[in-house]
């Protein structure tokens, strides 16, 4: 049981922390000391595109066994669980941003060229504006249901 909850815990931690790191640090780092934005944009995207798999593995990680726990515990599985609601959520958004939101960006970026070069009213840059604030948005949801999975979690373990 103490195991279960150690690899629940644990993918809570590494999905988190991996989007707070990419939030915070990485992206805006690469952004301000490589050459050119579209380096920066390059290593981002090959970046976010690993932290959507990691994501995607951790909520499978988390599912299972939160589910086996709650067997195991109580005698049954519970499927309907805020936390397991909260987690399918977070891998829908990150699912839709990984193959939905990421591959048109890339797609229109390598059409674009330089992004930044284009004047502010370019019908490809607003598209891609317009892209990169749902991927921003979708990133931000995740991470903060994935805050809420980890208080649902938190109260669940302290009432064991």
């Amino acid at each position: 049981m103490a195991f279960l909850r150690f690899l629940m815990l644990l993918a809570l931690i590494v999905w988190i922390g991996g989007i707070i790191f990419f939030a915070f640090v990485e992206a805006p780092t690469l952004f301000t000391v490589l050459p050119t934005t579209r380096m920066a944009g390059d290593v981002v995207s090959a970046s976010l595109a690993k932290l959507h798999w990691i994501g995607l593995i951790c909520g499978l990680i988390f599912l299972s066994c939160s589910l086996l726990y709650n067997q195991l515990r109580r005698a049954r599985m519970k499927p309907l669980a805020a936390s397991h609601i909260l987690v399918v959520l977070m891998i829908v958004l990150t699912a839709f941003s990984q193959f939905s939101v990421t591959p048109k960006m890339r797609d229109l970026r390598g059409q674009l060229q330089a992004v930044d070069n284009l004047p502010w009213n370019d019908s490809g840059r607003l598209q891609f504006d317009r892209l990169h604030a749902w991927s921003t948005r979708l990133e931000g949801s995740v991470l903060l249901v994935g805050l809420g999975v980890a208080a649902v979690t938190a109260r669940r373990f302290g009432s064991n």
